[in-house]
């Protein structure tokens, strides 16, 4: 099973759109972490689950979601609530009372995975505004028996190789 994460794309439309027009037959969720800066009735935002960033201001959306896909508990934030950029540590302690599997946040705007005491932490950069590196990110997160696999791609879809990583996860 695949998800589509992203987050940070700050007002873009024709590239959110473009995104899922090529990726919506292969994933069966999709996620934006905040900063989307378009209303939550927006038809862009309709089919994901999203959270409210620092940017946002239709309270519609929440600040988090806790939700099952695939037999994993995703903890989805924008971060900015938890100081991600300085530390991960606030963050990894909600997700422990969250009791989730998989963390994805943006914020930073830089891309990006990591495993944690057991949790995999995702970052999956901004479609508008990288930091970092060049390319504008979004990720694809694959979900095996016991492996994780994240693959990011660039807005015209190519794979970004040195961003891809698997993980082994209970």
């Amino acid at each position: 099973m695949k998800v589509l994460i992203m987050s940070d794309s700050h007002g873009l439309t024709h590239e959110i759109s473009m995104i899922i027009d090529r990726h919506k037959q292969e994933v069966a969720a999709m996620i934006h972490c905040g900063d989307s800066e378009l209303e939550r009735n927006d038809p862009h935002m309709a089919d994901f689950l999203a959270v409210r960033g620092n940017c946002d201001y239709d309270s519609a959306y929440p600040t988090d979601i806790v939700e099952y896909i695939a037999g994993k508990r995703f903890f989805i934030t924008h971060g900015h609530l938890y100081n991600i950029k300085m530390t991960l540590m606030n963050l990894s302690y909600k997700s422990e009372e969250a009791e989730a599997d998989i963390i994805c946040f943006g914020h930073s705007h830089a891309a990006g995975s990591e495993s944690i005491d057991g949790k995999l932490f995702i970052n999956p950069g901004s479609i508008r505004q990288p930091r970092g590196r060049k390319e504008k990110t979004y990720a694809i997160l694959e979900m095996g028996t016991g492996k994780l696999e994240i693959t990011y791609y660039d807005l015209e879809g190519k794979i970004v190789e040195e961003l891809r990583n698997a993980y082994q996860m209970e």
